[in-house]
C-alpha cells in the first residue's frame, strides 16, 4: 500500500475529516473545534515486569484522553503487540462523539499496553496489569477517567485494575472501571448490550420509515460477541438472517438461517462458521435440506443481494473498491470505522442508508454508563430494567439523529456528528 492509500485509510485522519465536516454545519466556537481536533492528554508509561523465570522485561503502556467536557474520559484498554497511536486517538475521539450522540455524561478515552497477553502466564498478566494501574492511577478515577475492556482484555483484568487502584488511592472505587464481572460490580446485560443496542437502532429507523422488518434479509460480517447477539435479536424480531461470516469464511443460506443458536454451537465445535448449515439442531457441511446454501468469503458477504448488510468485524471493510458492488438498501455499522470516506460518498450517491457506528454500536457504551451509575449509587439493576433503559436511550438517540438528518438535509452520519458536536458545545464552560 502506498503512502497516499495509508493516509487515506488512517483512522485519525478520517476522524478529523468527519469532525471538520460536521463543524462546518454548526456555529460552535472555533477554539472548541480546534480543541476537539487535539486530545487533551496522551500519556505513555514504561511498565517493568519480572517474568516467572526471573528475567525482566519492560513494556510500553499508554492512555489517550480525548475530551472531558461532558464528563469523565471513557474508553477501552487493549493489550496488543501493535499499538497504533493514530488508531487509539481516533477511537478515543469516536468515544467522545459516541457518548454525546447517546447523551451519556462521558468524554472519550483509549489506551493499553503493547504486549501479546497470550505469551504471558496468568500471574505475569496480573503483575503487568497491576504495575500499569499504578503508573496510570494519577490520571484515572470514577470522576476522571473510567477504562473498560477492549481487545484482549476482560472482566478479570478490570477487577485487578479496580483492586490495585483502591490500594494506591486508599479508597475502594468500584466505578473506576466498567466491564467487570457481575459479582464484582458489573452490570447485567453488558455482554449483549452492543448487539442489542444495534437491533434497537435498526428497528426504530424502520419503524420511522414504516417498513416491516418481517422477512427483511440480513447479512452479517463478523460473528464475535457483537455479530452473534445482533443476529440473535434480529432473528427474534422476525428478520431473515441469510448470511454470517467470521475471519475464516462464512455461510449463505438464501431461505434464511433457522437457528442462530445451532450455528453458534456448530462454530464452537468446528472452530469456524464455514460448513455450519443447520436444520433444527442438525448441522452438516453436506446437509441436502439446506437448498441453495453455500460457503462464502468474509468479503463476499458484504455484496450479497440482501436488504441490510452489517459490517461487524473490521475497520475499513467497505472501501471504494467494493462499495459500488453493495446491493443492500441499508448498511448497519456495528464495527468501529468500517466504511472509508471514499466508500461513504459512493454509498450516499447510490442512495444507500448508512447507520453510522457512533450511533449503531453505542449500546455497549450506554450499558457501561449504567454500570458506572449503579456502582456510584451502590445499586444492582435487573437485566430487564437495563434493557428497558437501553431501549429508551437508543430510541431517543436514533430519533434525534433522524430529525437532524431531515432538518439539515444531511446523511445520518453527518447528523450524528452534528448532534454530538452541538451537545459538547452546549456543555462547554465559556472561556474568558
Amino acid at each position: 500500500m502506498n503512502t497516499k492509500d495509508i493516509q487515506k485509510n488512517n483512522p485519525w485522519q478520517r476522524a478529523l475529516r468527519q469532525l471538520r465536516a460536521a463543524v462546518k454545519r454548526t456555529n460552535i466556537d472555533p477554539l472548541l473545534a480546534l480543541q476537539l481536533e487535539n486530545p487533551d492528554r496522551v500519556m505513555e508509561v514504561s511498565v517493568p515486569l519480572r517474568m516467572d523465570d526471573g528475567s525482566v522485561r519492560v513494556f510500553q503502556g499508554f492512555r489517550v484522553q480525548h475530551n472531558n467536557i461532558r464528563g469523565p474520559y471513557k474508553g477501552g484498554l487493549r493489550y496488543h503487540p501493535q499499538v497504533d497511536m493514530d488508531e487509539a486517538k481516533a477511537l478515543a475521539f469516536w468515544m467522545t462523539i459516541k457518548n454525546a450522540v447517546v447523551g451519556v455524561p462521558f468524554g472519550g478515552g483509549k489506551g493499553g499496553i503493547a504486549v501479546n497477553p497470550k505469551e504471558l502466564s496468568l500471574e505475569e498478566l496480573e503483575r503487568l496489569t497491576r504495575e500499569f494501574t499504578r503508573k496510570i492511577a494519577p490520571i484515572i478515577g470514577p470522576d476522571v477517567d473510567v477504562p473498560a475492556p477492549d481487545v484482549n482484555t476482560n472482566g478479570k483484568i478490570m477487577t485487578w485494575i479496580a483492586d490495585e487502584y483502591a490500594r494506591v488511592t486508599g479508597a475502594a472505587a468500584t466505578a473506576v472501571v466498567t466491564g467487570k464481572p457481575i459479582g464484582q460490580g458489573g452490570s447485567e446485560g453488558r455482554t449483549e448490550a452492543t448487539g442489542l443496542g444495534g437491533s434497537y437502532v435498526l428497528q426504530y429507523l424502520l419503524k420511522k420509515r414504516k417498513l416491516d422488518p418481517k422477512n427483511m434479509t440480513v447479512a452479517i460480517q463478523g460473528f464475535g460477541n457483537v455479530g452473534l447477539y445482533l443476529a440473535r435479536y434480529l432473528h427474534e424480531a422476525g428478520f431473515k438472517i441469510v448470511a454470517l461470516s467470521d475471519s475464516r469464511g462464512g455461510i449463505y443460506v438464501p431461505k434464511g438461517i433457522e437457528s442462530i443458536g445451532a450455528v453458534e454451537k456448530c462454530k464452537e465445535k468446528k472452530g469456524m462458521l464455514a460448513g455450519c448449515y443447520c436444520v433444527g439442531s442438525v448441522c452438516d457441511v453436506s446437509n441436502k435440506d439446506v437448498i441453495g446454501a453455500r460457503e462464502i468469503s468474509s468479503d463476499e458477504i458484504l455484496t450479497l443481494p440482501v436488504d441490510i448488510v452489517v459490517p461487524a468485524a473490521l475497520e475499513n471493510a467497505i472501501t471504494e473498491k467494493n462499495a459500488k458492488k453493495i446491493k443492500a438498501n441499508i448498511v448497519l455499522e456495528m464495527a468501529n470505522g468500517p466504511t472509508t470516506l471514499e466508500a461513504d460518498a459512493i454509498l450516499e450517491k447510490k442512495g444507500i442508508t448508512v447507520i453510522p457506528d457512533v450511533l449503531a454500536n453505542a449500546g455497549g457504551v450506554a450499558v457501561s454508563y449504567f454500570e458506572w451509575e449503579q456502582n456510584r449509587k451502590n445499586e444492582h439493576w435487573k437485566k430487564a430494567d437495563v434493557f428497558a433503559r437501553l431501549k429508551k436511550l437508543m430510541d431517543d438517540a436514533t430519533d434525534t439523529v433522524i430529525s437532524v438528518s431531515k432538518k439539515r438535509k444531511v446523511s445520518l452520519r453527518e447528523a450524528a456528528y452534528i448532534t454530538a458536536v452541538e451537545r459538547i458545545a452546549s456543555s462547554a464552560t465559556p472561556k474568558p
